[in-house]
């Protein structure tokens, strides 16, 4: 076999844009043969793929789905819109999502997944997907909700189809009472989530950086404003408190009615009508493209930078 040098590694990376694993093993497959390397490398999906993966995948699609005690949803993104409304592509994202119910407790052991009826695993799909399309995309996230007795309910806001969209949100909740009933303040209560999009749970799943940063603003605030020291610390608090109601889930004022009442007093309101204890387990959402940088494009730049080639 023919010694594959560091050197023809990065020459082959340079001229595929591949990975550098992926360049290794492209040469010790064809025996050192550059051009040769290069057209595997295409033919695994590897090369264009691999040059895409520069670009901005901020669009896309999030699929959510639940089957009795278990629910979860994922998010693969896209460069464009017009790629989540791609048949190919929507199939793609409702197989990962069903096979996310059994193998969704990380992106890694879904992406080592088996994808049905091609040889390919989650991942190499992705990969041979890109190479058709012509788009960067990512699996970026996946979350997967259970409970021992109970539900776990969906909701998906903005629909491409009743499992696709780009908000999902999984609501879980742990109960004996009857699934119905659950079910229905389930999809309420996920549908107050997906309009207030709070930071976290309860207060204790608060990020302590974010409420003393949150703390400090207030406290700065107060003394700029002249207040009396021995005030400070009531108002610093009385705003806190303010920040966890618009913050926090089981603090923010339920939506769905005009009660009045938080979401932790429904639930408990709920429990006493139904006779039995519920515990709110927990929920999780995905808001398509959050967290990914979206790069703002100057079209007559690109059309010239293009004349210019």
């Amino acid at each position: 076999m023919t010694a594959i040098t560091a050197s023809a590694v990065k020459e082959l990376r340079e001229k595929s844009g591949a990975g550098m694993m992926d360049c290794k093993k492209a040469l010790n497959e064809n025996n050192g043969n550059m051009e040769e390397a290069i057209d595997w490398l295409r033919t695994k999906g590897l090369a264009s793929a691999a040059k895409k993966s520069g670009r901005a995948a901020a669009e896309g699609l999030v699929g959510i789905v639940s089957k009795g005690t278990t629910g979860v949803v994922v998010e693969v993104n896209a460069e464009t819109d017009f790629v989540s409304r791609n048949d190919g592509f929507q199939n793609y994202v409702q197989t990962v999502t069903d096979l996310a119910l059994e193998h969704g407790e990380s992106l890694e052991t879904l992406g080592a997944a088996a994808y049905p009826e091609t040889g390919r695993t989650v991942a190499e799909e992705l990969t041979h997907l890109v190479s058709v399309i012509g788009e960067n995309m990512n699996l970026s996230r996946v979350k997967r909700l259970s409970v021992s007795k109970g539900v776990v309910t969906t909701y998906l806001h903005n629909a491409t189809t009743k499992t696709l969209g780009q908000i999902g949100v999984l609501v879980a909740l742990e109960s004996e009472a009857d699934a119905g009933e659950l079910t229905m303040l389930g999809k309420q209560i996920a549908m107050h989530i997906a309009a207030a999009n709070p930071k976290s749970h309860t207060k204790e799943d608060l990020d302590p950086a974010l409420v003393e940063r949150e703390r400090a603003i207030y406290k700065e605030q107060v003394i700029e404003s002249g207040k009396p020291a021995e005030f400070a610390d009531k108002i610093v608090e009385g705003r806190l408190r303010k920040f966890y109601e618009e913050s926090v889930l089981c603090e923010q004022v339920y939506m769905i009615d005009d009660t009045k009442r938080t979401v932790a007093q429904v639930v408990a309101d709920k429990a006493k009508e139904l006779g039995s204890d519920i515990n709110f387990a927990g929920y999780t959402q995905f808001r398509l493209g959050e967290g990914v940088e979206k790069k703002e494009e100057d079209f007559a730049a690109e059309v010239a930078a293009q004349l210019a080639k």
